[in-house]
C-alpha cells in the first residue's frame, strides 16, 4: 500500500512539472506583451504632446478674454472721439478721420498715429484694433493697455485682432454693414496651444 501511494505522488509530482510554461512560450509571450506595452506608450506619447496643459490653455484664454472685453468697451463712432465733428456726425462724410477707411479693410488705427499703449494718443475706437498684435510694435510681449512693458511669465505667447464688418447678413442683416463689426481674437501659446474668441459690436447711434 505505501509503494502504491508513493508511485502515485511521484507520478502526480511529474504531471505537474510537465504542466508548466515552456521556454518558447514564455518568449513568445514577453514578445507579445512588449509590442502592445510600446504601441500603448506611443499613443500616450503623441495625446500628451498634442494636448494643451490645462493651465496654459486657461491663461490663454484670459489673455484673449480680457483683449475682447478691452475692445467691445469702446466707442464705436462715425468718426474717431477726436474729431471736432465726432459729437454732430451723421455719416462719414461729416468726418475728417471717420473710423470706416472708406470702406476699406479695418487693419490700421484711424488716425495712424494712435498706439495701445499711448496715453497722449490712444486707441479710442472698436475699429482701431483691426491689425494689432501681440508682441508687435511698442511690446516685446502680452502688454497692458499703456504700457510697454511686457507680463512676467507671458513670454511664450502672442495675440491677433480681426476687425470686420458684419452688418447686412444673417444675424445681422436688417443692419448697414458698416453698423455691425465682428471681433476677432486668436491667442496661441506653449504646447500648440490655440484660442478663439469672437465678439460683436453694435453702433446703436452714430456718436457713441
Amino acid at each position: 500500500m505505501y509503494v502504491k501511494d508513493r508511485l502515485n505522488h511521484q507520478h502526480g509530482r511529474a504531471a505537474w512539472l510537465q504542466s508548466g510554461v515552456s521556454l518558447i512560450e514564455l518568449i513568445v509571450f514577453i514578445v507579445i506583451v512588449g509590442a502592445a506595452l510600446a504601441g500603448v506608450l506611443k499613443v500616450l506619447e503623441v495625446t500628451n504632446r498634442n494636448s494643451a496643459d490645462p493651465l496654459v490653455r486657461k491663461q490663454a484664454l484670459s489673455i484673449a478674454e480680457s483683449l475682447l472685453l478691452e475692445i467691445t468697451q469702446q466707442s464705436f463712432t462715425l468718426c474717431d472721439p477726436d474729431d471736432v465733428n465726432a459729437s454732430s456726425a451723421t455719416t462719414v462724410a461729416d468726418c475728417t478721420n471717420a473710423q470706416d477707411k472708406g470702406g476699406g479693410a479695418l487693419t490700421a488705427p484711424t488716425p495712424a498715429s494712435e498706439s495701445r499703449y499711448s496715453s497722449a494718443d490712444p486707441f479710442d475706437n472698436v475699429a482701431d484694433y483691426g491689425g494689432f498684435v501681440m508682441p508687435g510694435a511698442g511690446c516685446a510681449g502680452i502688454c497692458m493697455p499703456g504700457d510697454t512693458t511686457p507680463l512676467a511669465g507671458l513670454n511664450g505667447y502672442s495675440a491677433n485682432v480681426s476687425v470686420t464688418r458684419a452688418g447686412g447678413v444673417a444675424p445681422f442683416a436688417g443692419l448697414p454693414a458698416d453698423a455691425v463689426l465682428k471681433v476677432t481674437i486668436n491667442v496661441s501659446g506653449p504646447a500648440n496651444t490655440q484660442v478663439a474668441l469672437v465678439g460683436y459690436r453694435l453702433r446703436y447711434a452714430p456718436n457713441t
